[in-house]
């Protein structure tokens, strides 16, 4: 079989470090807005904790539910800063990864956890402060022999991802931004930002409580007509 077709893939292009650097001082609603309001994934894979804030490029797994041999053999190949993205297929009746595996990852350095299914050894978990975002929680433990897929192309919280992209996780969720497009939604997020602290300053002073771009679009919208204001 050719190393293209091997169902592991060693070598990959990951987003730049300066780009996660860049990437990481963003809140993931802005990235999500400023990618066309897509990217984000689905709101079951959540937080163990709202504090916990990560970018990195994404390292990709495919498995069979409830089985979780690909995922050790992920964590023996990932690098520091790279951020296991699990396709679980939202598979909540057993556990993938608890406080063993969680610390294993801490040690070797990677950047978080993203699991589409179910974690255990939650309060272990927050303790350790290690990033870690599932479906939820369940005692159940998984089997250990199903082969599946790393470094392919994976569907993750309903969302294609593909290995080296850019990840970016907060308290709100997950988005990822495709590699190649990484770089110029930075520049667009910026901007975002910058309006959005300009327009935080304007409704603190009083001086712009309504959107200026309210009227327009209910106009367009056919709410109100020519001439016609609230």
């Amino acid at each position: 079989m050719s190393n293209s077709l091997a169902d592991i893939r060693r070598d990959f292009e990951r987003v730049s470090p300066a780009i996660v650097k860049q990437a990481s001082q963003f809140a993931s609603s802005i990235l999500a807005d400023v990618a066309g309001r897509r990217g984000a994934l689905h709101g079951r894979i959540q937080p163990l904790s709202h504090s916990f804030r990560i970018a990195g490029p994404a390292f990709t797994i495919e498995i069979r539910p409830g089985d979780n041999l690909m995922i050790h053999a992920a964590m023996a190949m990932a690098k520091p800063g790279d951020i296991l993205v699990i396709d679980g297929k939202a598979d909540i009746t057993c556990a993938l990864m608890g406080s063993i595996m969680i610390h294993a990852c801490q040690k070797l350095g990677l950047g978080g956890v993203i699991l589409d299914a179910a974690h255990r050894d939650t309060e272990e978990l927050l303790e350790m402060g290690f990033p870690v975002y599932s479906v939820g929680a369940n005692p159940n433990g998984p089997t250990k022999y199903i082969p599946g897929r790393i470094n392919w192309p994976v569907s993750c919280g309903d969302v294609v991802i593909n290995p080296g992209d850019l990840i970016v996780a907060d308290g709100d969720g997950v988005v990822v931004v495709e590699r190649e497009k990484a770089e110029s939604m930075l520049v667009l997020a910026q901007a975002k930002f910058n309006d959005e602290q300009q327009r935080l300053k304007d409704i603190a002073s009083g001086a712009a409580l309504r959107p200026k771009w309210l009227e327009g679009a209910l106009r367009a919208a056919g709410v109100l007509g020519e001439g016609e204001a609230l």
